[in-house]
């Protein structure tokens, strides 16, 4: 679906936890928090680093597995400018889907970051070149037999009904990575705006001295 820049840049202003909460209000799927997956690179939870950007979704599958489709070329090729490669690995592998040489392939193709729901190896090499990665682990193992890429740009599983979509917007920051998709963005916007001038209302009363409790009663009706 088409989404007029304005409110994509207005969406972009918003923190994680914000559009998290808006999807909670809106009974997303796990508030489309994708739990477990933190940020890595350019530093390890710390700094204003944000990424934004529709995703680019890469399925992994056990490299024993003939069965699966293969791509054509290597799945970092797929990167492009402005987007967010998600890998999906497998949940029971101790190796890395992602490295050094992804990193450097993804920055110079454009891409605003990588999201690995699995493990990563490398990390200074991703910090060097002050690649965005978010991911759940690390490994000192690379993929090579453990898994392999299979299809590009599928939807792909996180878990039980939260799925990532190719085209779906991913924003991940200090606090962690969330996924909206383009069908709530205008109403995930909506609430934030409006969430933000109670919140600075909000504020505003603490600083003055004001209790929690009854600030929070009066302004979060």
């Amino acid at each position: 679906m088409s989404l007029s820049p304005k409110l994509i840049s207005t969406l972009k202003t918003f923190a994680t936890c914000d559009i998290g909460d808006a999807l909670v209000k809106l009974k997303y799927p796990y508030g489309g928090f994708l739990e477990g997956l933190t940020m890595w690179s350019p530093q390890r939870q710390a700094g204003d680093t944000k990424i934004f950007g529709e995703a680019i979704t890469v399925k992994m599958v056990d490299a024993k597995d003939t069965s699966s489709p293969s791509p054509a070329g290597h799945y970092v090729d797929s990167a492009s400018r402005g987007k967010i490669m998600f890998i999906s690995q497998p949940k029971e592998f101790y190796s890395a889907c992602w490295g050094g040489l992804m990193t450097t392939r993804a920055k110079y193709l454009g891409a605003e970051g990588v999201v690995v729901d699995g493990n990563f190896r490398d990390i200074n090499e991703h910090r060097e070149i002050g690649f965005p990665l978010f991911a759940r682990g690390s490994s000192i193992l690379g993929s090579n037999s453990f898994t392999r890429s299979s299809e590009i740009n599928v939807p792909v599983k996180f878990k039980g009904d939260l799925w990532i979509h190719p085209g779906d917007y991913l924003i991940g920051d200090v606090d962690g990575v969330v996924v909206v998709p383009p069908s709530l963005v205008e109403k995930v916007v909506e609430f934030c705006v409006a969430r933000k001038k109670i919140d600075d209302a909000t504020f505003e009363a603490l600083h003055a001295g004001e209790p929690l409790g009854p600030t929070i009663a009066k302004l979060r009706k």
